[in-house]
């Protein structure tokens, strides 16, 4: 069976007819060994994986579904790159709205068409109607320094209390017990704000949770839709299908018809419980933190059903492949608030929040600058710590190209913007508040200077080594980033060398701890981008005020290192790890029998 897939069986059953799904039928354990099975499979480009025999649990569990660009490719039937740009065309062409263009564009709008749900009363998602019993689930513990088992592929379906607009996000879970869990709503999440509209009003929110749908759901989940945009209609739109709905047994809401497993509840107002800590994207645990509480009243689901999970860590994970597919799809819609963008990227490697780099075709003076202030006051793209623009010819998915823009264009007085005291991604540790940090701006787009070639960088990785007995080991990046290892002191070292004069030549200096692989292009981004505050812990060879405006000068300098106070990195147990070398080939030899 091709796509469109209705069900996670029909895409499984048809991953594993292509040799892209492997079973694995000897008992594993869900606390750890699945997370470092998984992360192992990922990091060398193995199939999706089904283990058929989960310890504790009747029920088989699937991992890995979305980790490899084709099996992205697969689960939409074209490439979502190509799918974003048919998207950005058909809206360009239908506005001004004209009966001719809709007619020459009759395979879009059939698309649409397809998006609208189905409701349909019969749903296998509620063959079986249980009380609910979280235990009997195969439920991971993800990193040994979690605060529990953690439902980590959820799809949370809420209504607006106001008008009952419908969202579906997908939001943590943390289990308490057979019946209640945590629900990580982080800030900026459209479940989270339905949540404050049912406490103004003093209400229970319903909230119901699928577990296992079918890739196309599962992609419109996590996508950053503009708020008040249905993500069922979204799945439809993606799979070229219409989503089958059904109303909830005990709630008032619609759900999946043809999901493997429904949860059915309500969080109640002014409750809160500590939820976490949590192994997260960032590579870092999150601390545990008051949320609300999800009081599970029932549980339905298939028959046989297939319990789905993912798990997130240090780079690269499986969300690197469903956030990148995600902005291939709805990057191209930055165009229509911001013409002048020609396109933009946020770095997985850096938890997608932490970088973002914009191509602008800057049509006056400092466009691009206002370009980036708009984009990080919209939506998800608010939670952005990190902005660089460049020229519209620029790939901003190309970092190096990145930096040598950033080389050639860049100037610390006219080109840098520090926003102190904003909202920042929950998951972010660094300003030691939840919620609130900084932000910066580097603008590395062309100015109307005469063009010239740059000279030849003449310090070296050995010298910048010899500034400094701290220095461990320094990697310079497109004659533009020296990435300096360090044992402690990072902001002294990082002070000290933007001040030296046989530094010059370079426009960043970035320190990181001794974990950091700075010969790993995918590790320089998340050392650095994940462990600094930009207003604590970025400084300039000089820096002054004329009134209240900062001027900068010379090399811009982060201390990127690991801080006290900072929640530790992932690291999976030496006991999991020494189970899993010891069966490692029993995983793959009996699981192809």
């Amino acid at each position: 069976m091709k796509p469109p897939f209705h069900t996670l069986p029909h895409f499984l059953h048809y991953l594993e007819s292509i040799g892209e799904l492997q079973r694995i039928r000897v008992e594993v354990d869900p606390v750890l060994e699945i997370t470092e099975i998984a992360r192992r499979s990922q990091l060398e480009g193995r199939p999706a994986l089904f283990f058929e025999r989960v310890k504790g649990s009747p029920y088989p569990l699937a991992i890995n579904i979305f980790s490899s660009d084709r099996r992205i490719e697969l689960a939409l039937g074209k490439h979502p790159q190509q799918l974003g740009e048919e998207l950005i065309t058909f809206i360009e062409k239908i506005m001004p709205l004209k009966p001719i263009t809709l007619v020459k564009s009759r395979k879009m709008v059939g698309r649409f068409y397809k998006a609208r749900p189905e409701r349909i009363k019969k749903a296998p998602s509620q063959n079986i109607v249980e009380d609910p019993d979280l235990n009997q689930l195969p439920i991971l513990k993800c990193w040994p320094g979690d605060g529990g088992r953690f439902i980590t592929l959820p799809q949370v379906f809420t209504c607006d209390p106001r008008n009952g607009k419908r969202n579906v996000g997908m939001y943590r879970l943390h289990v308490f017990d057979k019946s209640t869990t945590g629900i990580h709503w982080q800030i900026q999440k459209g479940g989270g704000f339905h949540y404050f509209q049912a406490e103004k009003l003093e209400r229970p929110l319903e909230v119901a949770i699928a577990i296992g749908t079918d890739p196309a759901f599962v992609l419109a989940t996590i996508a950053a839709l503009p708020e008040g945009i249905d993500e069922v209609m979204f799945a439809g739109f993606l799979r070229n299908s219409r989503t089958r709905m059904t109303r909830a047994k005990t709630l008032s809401i619609d759900v999946p018809a043809e999901a493997e497993f429904i949860l059915e509840g309500i969080v109640q107002p002014e409750e809160r419980r500590n939820e976490g800590p949590f192994g997260d994207h960032f590579g870092h645990y999150s601390a545990a933190a008051p949320f609300p509480v999800f009081h599970v009243k029932a549980v339905t689901h298939r028959e046989n059903p297939i319990y789905a999970a993912t798990v997130v860590g240090k780079p690269p994970m499986e969300d690197k492949f469903l956030g990148d597919a995600t902005q291939q799809i709805l990057g191209p819609l930055a165009k229509l608030l911001q013409p002048e963008v020609t396109d933009l990227w946020a770095y997985y490697e850096a938890g997608f929040h932490n970088l973002l780099v914009i191509s602008v075709e800057q049509r006056y003076q400092k466009e691009a600058m206002k370009t980036a202030l708009g984009l990080l006051g919209t939506q998800q793209l608010a939670l952005t710590k990190v902005a660089i623009t460049v020229g519209e010819h620029i790939n901003p998915r190309d970092f190096d190209a990145v930096l040598r823009e950033i080389r050639r264009n860049f100037n610390p007085h006219s080109d840098f913007l520090m926003l102190p005291k904003v909202p920042l991604d929950t998951l972010d540790f660094t300003s030691y508040r939840m919620n609130l940090g900084s932000k910066m701006i580097i603008d590395a787009t062309p100015k109307q200077r005469v063009p010239g070639r740059q000279p030849k960088l003449r310090i070296t990785s050995q010298k910048i080594c010899g500034l400094d007995r701290r220095i461990i080991e320094t990697v310079i990046k497109q004659d533009t980033l020296a990435v300096v290892k360090v044992k402690h002191e990072g902001n002294k070292i990082v002070d000290k060398l933007v001040r030296n004069p046989l530094c010059r030549e370079l426009s960043i200096i970035a320190a990181v701890s001794e974990d950091v692989d700075i010969k790993s292009d995918v590790d320089i981004l998340w050392g650095i981008f994940t462990r600094f505050d930009a207003a604590r812990d970025v400084v300039f060879t000089s820096s002054k005020l004329v009134g209240i405006d900062p001027v900068h000068e010379g090399i811009l300098g982060i201390d990127a290192t690991w801080k006290d106070g900072y929640p530790k990195p992932l690291t999976m147990s030496e006991k999991i790890m020494r189970r899993v070398d010891r069966r490692w080939n029993e995983y793959w030899i009996l699981g192809a029998k």
